[in-house]
């Protein structure tokens, strides 16, 4: 197929076949003065004049310069057409730059001069290719022609180019690129099939097209079709990873985990690509029970191995949904896939345990972040902080706070005034006073909420004397 061009690209991709790029032959840079030159008398001299000034310009063309120039001219077709035919009187054209033609004047929408320049390559012998046909299906398809695009198949033996599967799927990608026209791409498929068989790439490419239009049902029928036609092979991972994530991307993850089965069932499990967009568009969803289904079917013996980013993404998504023993038995398992955990990974599970107030298991797990050197977030700092003190263990909530201030080095006003509210609540006035003062020494800020439970509390122990010195400390910063 010819690769999609933007409207009037400056440098095109190389012209490709069979849904895949062709190799870029060797073309001349943009920066050759040579290409330079011969691009600004195209780009600004009248048609009128321009072969007087390309004649007269001292250059000589050779092929490569020919194909660099087309490839700076689709903006400016009727010129090139005259470069074209003015170079072709000192050289020999190659393939290439009559494929170039052909590209600049179908994607300019001059189908009737692109079809002249089809019969020339023809009468020139040995340049007509699939690659020309290509192209000239995706400039009908990109203007929206695509019964034109299918009739241009149609000629394509008539001037000695063979309807093979490779063609075949060139006008699938083409009709494909163009947004709802995967029926269009369908009914083709369905009229040569029995002329040309399908391969992998047939089917490919018209789940692709499912999957942009979202539509399963006709992705559910394309895959039967799939199997009974080329069978299981797990060489068509294209295919397969395509026709899962329109199931997924059309929330029917259920779905995908049933057809899932049985592809791992025939040794047809799709990969890493696969996995690892499913699981995003699942995350998403907050879907954990089946981003767990998903997991344990792609990577239980499989020999798939997820990264650091699935992991975590994981762990997340199973702490969100109070999943926390999973996230422990994922975090466990890590190691074995040669992903460690960072502080992400810690952070997740912490914030999840802080959350769900287990006090003993987030003091404990803190001390491992602490042990690994994975640093704490300021915000789960500060939860702790609170959650500490809501759950009666004052000397816990301490040790994080000295944490965040000895081994951290952050002055973070959250998990500050979390440190005095508790105190006060716990009546350690004597504490709230020392901490305070080191507080306001560092710049710290405290809300007026946090001043006034300070103010009540001290006022109750009947130690106004002792708050006082505190504003006054607070009023000198």
């Amino acid at each position: 197929m010819a690769t999609a061009k933007p409207d009037n690209p400056v440098h095109p991709p190389p012209l490709a076949i069979g849904g895949e790029p062709s190799p870029a032959p060797f073309v001349l840079g943009p920066n050759d003065p040579r290409v330079r030159s011969l691009c600004d008398i195209l780009t600004h001299t009248p048609t009128t004049e321009l072969e007087r000034v390309l004649s007269s310009c001292g250059i000589v063309p050779v092929p490569e310069l020919v194909e660099a120039v087309l490839c700076h001219s689709y903006s400016s077709p009727a010129s090139a057409v005259q470069f074209f035919r003015w170079s072709g009187r000192s050289l020999k054209h190659t393939p290439r730059a009559w494929n170039l033609m052909v590209d600049i004047l179908g994607r300019n929408s001059l189908f009737d001069a692109m079809w002249d320049a089809i019969r020339s390559m023809k009468q020139e012998g040995g340049v007509l290719s699939t690659a020309t046909f290509a192209s000239a299906f995706g400039s009908y398809c990109a203007a929206g022609k695509i019964k034109e695009a299918v009739m241009t198949f149609e000629v394509m033996d008539r001037y000695g180019v063979s309807q093979d599967i490779v063609a075949v799927n060139s006008l699938l990608s083409a009709i494909c690129r163009q947004d709802g026209r995967t029926a269009d791409a369908a009914d083709f498929f369905d009229r040569i099939k029995t002329r040309v068989p399908p391969d992998a790439d047939t089917f490919a490419i018209l789940f692709e097209g499912w999957e942009k239009e979202g539509n399963t049902a006709r992705a559910k029928t394309t895959f039967g079709e799939m199997i009974i036609r080329v069978g299981w092979n797990s060489n068509n991972m294209s295919a397969y990873d395509a026709f899962l994530n329109t199931l997924v991307r059309a929330s029917q993850p259920q779905e995908a985990l049933k057809f899932l089965t049985v592809m791992k069932s025939n040794n047809c499990l799709p990969g890493l690509r696969f996995f690892s967009n499913a699981l995003e568009i699942l995350v998403k969803h907050n879907d954990a029970n089946h981003a767990l289904a998903l997991w344990d079917i792609m990577v239980t013996g499989s020999g798939l191995v997820p990264d650091l980013v699935m992991f975590n993404a994981m762990i997340s998504l199973l702490c969100n949904n109070q999943k926390i023993d999973f996230a422990f038995r994922f975090l466990d398992e890590m190691p074995f896939y040669g992903a460690f955990p960072d502080s992400l990974t810690y952070n997740a599970i912490f914030e999840c345990l802080v959350r769900n107030k287990r006090a003993r298991e987030a003091e404990l797990f803190f001390r491992e972040m602490k042990k690994n050197e994975q640093p704490l977030t300021p915000s789960n700092c500060a939860a702790a902080i609170r959650m500490f003190f809501d759950q009666f263990d004052p000397a816990a909530a301490l040790e994080v706070w000295s944490y965040l201030m000895e081994e951290l080095m952050i002055p973070d006003n959250e998990s500050a005034n979390e440190v005095l509210l508790g105190l006060a609540e716990f009546g350690r006035l004597s504490f709230a006073t020392r901490y305070a003062e080191d507080m306001f020494n560092r710049g710290i800020e405290l809300r007026f909420t946090v001043i006034e439970k300070l103010k009540n509390s001290f006022q109750k122990a009947g130690k106004l004397d002792c708050y006082n010195r505190i504003t006054r400390k607070m009023k000198q910063q």
